[in-house]
């Protein structure tokens, strides 16, 4: 993988090891002295921090250290989730081999304390499209077949090989209507996205050129100042039907969920004002900073209802779910994946706590929660209920535009992680299924509705004039 670059230390890795403050700071340094003990005890030159790097400069300042001991291979320690800003920076400053190693973590039940898959994915996409070279591990340091794992890492026998689509097909009236009902949409775009966040960037004259949509750009400010004027009466019967549902409502703090509640009103005002069919928000970290309360509560009832929002200020995130909400006739859910586990052959899809509703398992009783990373409502809580389930996502990857189709089972397990999450099992085996994500470099949103979809969102795909890559 990667051709040798003149002067190059033969046997030296360049290490990277990138982490953010908001996860589980205790648990990601053990992770990493795990990972730096299995590099030690397989004999390889380690160069580079043996601490984590939480933040740009750290990181510019180890990625200069490197270049002047120029090593052969640069092994970025995908510690936690952070997003592809530093990857990259590391991918323009070295010419040499590059690979990423992202880290597994129990499903407990409990917060996702390093979400390092899903930094892999960033970073897999953002390298995708500038065309750059990289190989991937997703692996447990304590796992037994690590040592050689690594080996095929660091000699290039792990790369990510892209992937082939197809030509659309079929006929399924569901998935000619929806996508003909594209013509027209109207997506309000709440702020922008995230720095770092290649996978929620969207060109307006390509999606235009799509479908025909239309993008609004509004500020932030729109949706806070139409929550703080939200009405006190309409504020507390909202309250009052959100205590009908979730469990645990009294338990959080009430002058936030308060702020949160006010911004299911704001949007609401903002979607009738503009005529707008669904939303892309930036939903942090200026929701929790500047107003003091969560949009995931809200986006999950706007779910419900069917005006789709895509978190992150994702465009075509917002766009997928929408085209798959009116092909399934049902709610979407727009989703990150966040651990494959070839053994038992599942993923989980999670999203911080707001699938809509009507996707809890019944055996759960759903319940009021808050952010884990920020600490304030409102967000929901429940695993996913077991039933077939299809994924769509309208991709950017790699600089084309593709139909990305899959499907598979949500099974009926405990919840993995707080928030909204759904253990699933793949129509693809899960260790293919992570080849073929890293492979296509693809986007880590991903719209989930119940039922089985597929054959309609291809003739969708068709209908729109666009290739279908499988998952």
């Amino acid at each position: 993988m990667g051709s040798k670059v003149k002067g190059a230390n033969e046997g030296v890795v360049g290490i990277l090891p990138l982490a953010r403050p908001t996860f589980d700071v205790g648990f990601a340094e053990e992770r990493l002295e795990a990972m730096l003990a299995v590099l030690d005890r397989v004999g390889w030159q380690i160069a580079g921090p043996r601490s984590l790097l939480f933040d740009a400069e750290a990181t510019r300042a180890a990625i200069a250290d490197l270049q002047a001991r120029q090593p052969a291979h640069i092994l970025i320690l995908q510690v936690t989730f952070t997003d592809a800003a530093m990857t990259s920076e590391a991918a323009k400053a070295f010419d040499q081999a590059l690979s990423i190693w992202a880290i597994p973590e129990p499903r407990k039940g409990g917060r996702l304390r390093l979400n390092s898959f899903c930094g892999l994915n960033l970073a897999a996409h953002a390298l995708g499209l500038v065309g750059r070279d990289f190989g991937y591990l997703y692996a447990d340091p304590a796992a037994p077949d690590i040592d050689d794992n690594l080996a095929e890492l660091l000699s290039g026998r792990r790369r990510a090989l892209p992937i082939a689509t197809r030509a659309a097909t079929g006929d399924d009236p569901r998935g000619v209507a929806a996508a003909r009902s594209l013509k027209g949409v109207r997506i309000a775009r709440i702020g922008r996205h995230p720095d770092g966040f290649d996978t929620c960037a969207y060109d307006p004259g390509r999606i235009a050129d799509l479908a025909d949509v239309h993008v609004d750009e509004l500020e932030l400010a729109a949706m806070f100042d139409g929550g703080r004027g939200a009405d006190a009466a309409e504020v507390a019967a909202l309250r009052a039907t959100a205590s009908g549902r979730l469990a645990k409502l009294d338990a959080v703090d009430q002058e936030q969920l308060d702020r949160s509640l006010r911004l299911k009103l704001a949007l609401d005002g903002i979607r009738r004002a503009g005529g707008y069919d669904a939303f892309a928000i930036r939903c942090w970290p200026e929701t929790f900073t500047e107003y003091g309360g969560a949009v995931c509560g809200p986006v999950a009832m706007l779910g419900e209802a069917k005006t789709p929002c895509a978190c992150e200020a994702d465009v075509y995130g917002a766009l997928s779910s929408l085209l798959l909400q009116r092909v399934a006739d049902a709610p979407a859910f727009l989703t990150d994946l966040v651990d494959l586990d070839g053994e038992d052959d599942t993923g989980v899809v999670w999203h911080c706590g707001q699938a809509p509703l009507s996707m809890a398992d019944p055996d759960f009783a759903a319940e009021a929660t808050i952010h884990t990373n920020r600490k304030m409502p409102l967000l929901y809580q429940f695993p996913l209920k077991p039933g077939r389930v299809t994924f769509f996502r309208i991709s950017q990857a790699r600089g084309e535009t593709v139909a990305v189709i899959g499907g598979g089972e949500m099974l009926k397990r405990p919840m993995a992680f707080t928030g909204t999450s759904g253990v699933v099992r793949f129509d693809t085996p899960a260790k293919d299924m992570l080849d073929r994500v890293m492979g296509a470099a693809l986007e880590h949103h991903m719209a989930l509705a119940y039922g089985d979809h597929r054959d309609a969102l291809g003739a969708a795909a068709k209908t729109l004039g666009i290739p279908v890559l499988d998952l």
